[in-house]
């Protein structure tokens, strides 16, 4: 791997520079300014706050281009580093996944970026031997994270202090607990479109772990995260149990209404997932194998994540009942 260093130190120094241009956006502008359409991509919109990043992206993929052979895929950017079948790597990228939440300051957004050997059209998610996601924090915000993964070699990640411009290691730990009681656990039903479907299968699987709530208690607790890098690192801190997001499946019931399927989870915006099962989280697809996908910009993808494998053997059953009951797997 050692002709993936140079590399490395690029896409590492990419981020931090995409990191440090959105927030000095955030801390400039208003929020109308940053919410505001600058475009309709086929695979989400896009907004002002996002051509910053794609800018300080682009500036790098020229860097990268100088000295490496290798495709570049990234959400919105039009143009690369080549369509070279004989490149020799193949570099997803998502300039700022949580967009919404940053733009209006609720949430981080996360800067992902995974690098696998180039199979042309047939290198796939499980191919990724090195990702990295960043988070941009928002303007209240001194500290923020950045991690990477070398497959086999398991998880780097820093704390940067804005304040001071120093970095301190850290380390990520995710759940140990061999339950969902008293944890987060997550369906993802982010936007309009078959969240009754959705928020239906989250009631049958907390109710098929923990039984009947209780007078005056909480079984447990959601988190909708409009952010899979984000969604990825909270399980990956110990802050999630159980998240799923099966939006992908919906499509045929939402035919049957007479409806679309919207905006789904794409490649690029699970393309750290590295990180996470080096940290030892548990991610799946539906139907429980590994986690795989095309690496491209248009597969829409469902998962399944678990903080560890007891998590798994407690959820994941009653997850793939309550879809098969609804023909979705």
């Amino acid at each position: 791997m050692s002709d993936l260093e140079p590399l490395f130190a690029l896409i590492v120094s990419m981020h931090r520079a995409i990191r440090d241009v959105v927030v000095l956006q955030t801390r400039r502008q208003e929020i109308d300014t940053l919410a505001r359409v600058e475009r309709d991509d086929e695979g989400d919109t896009i907004y002002q706050i996002d051509t910053a990043a794609e800018q300080a992206a682009r500036i790098f993929v020229k860097s990268f281009a100088a000295k490496h052979s290798f495709v570049f895929l990234a959400e919105g950017m039009a143009e690369g580093g080549g369509h070279d079948a004989d490149a020799r790597w193949r570099i997803i990228h998502d300039p700022i996944d949580g967009t919404r939440g940053i733009m209006y300051q609720k949430r981080s957004a996360w800067i992902l970026t995974g690098v696998a050997p180039n199979n042309g059209p047939d290198t796939s998610l499980s191919d990724i031997v090195f990702a990295v996601q960043t988070e941009i924090p928002l303007v209240k915000q001194t500290l923020s994270d950045q991690i990477w993964a070398i497959r086999g070699q398991g998880v780097t990640a820093h704390r940067h202090d804005h304040a001071t411009g120093k970095d301190v290691p850290i380390r990520l730990t995710p759940s140990r607990a061999s339950s969902i009681a008293h944890g987060y656990a997550t369906i993802s039903r982010f936007f309009p479109g078959a969240r009754d479907e959705l928020a239906a299968i989250d009631e049958e699987i907390v109710a098929g772990a923990l039984g009947p709530v209780q007078p005056g208690k909480a079984h447990c607790f959601e988190d909708q995260y409009i952010s899979t890098g984000g969604q990825l690192y909270e399980l990956m801190a110990g802050h999630d149990r159980f998240i799923a997001d099966l939006r992908p499946l919906a499509e045929r019931t939402l035919a049957a209404r007479g409806l679309k399927l919207g905006i789904c989870c794409h490649p690029y915006d699970v393309c750290t997932a590295l990180i996470a099962t080096e940290s030892g989280v548990v991610l799946t697809d539906a139907a429980g194998n590994p986690l795989d996908a095309p690496l491209n910009l248009e597969a829409d993808v469902a998962w399944a994540g678990y903080a560890n494998e007891r998590i798994r053997a407690q959820i994941e059953p009653l997850l793939q009942t309550s879809l098969k009951k609804r023909g979705w797997i």
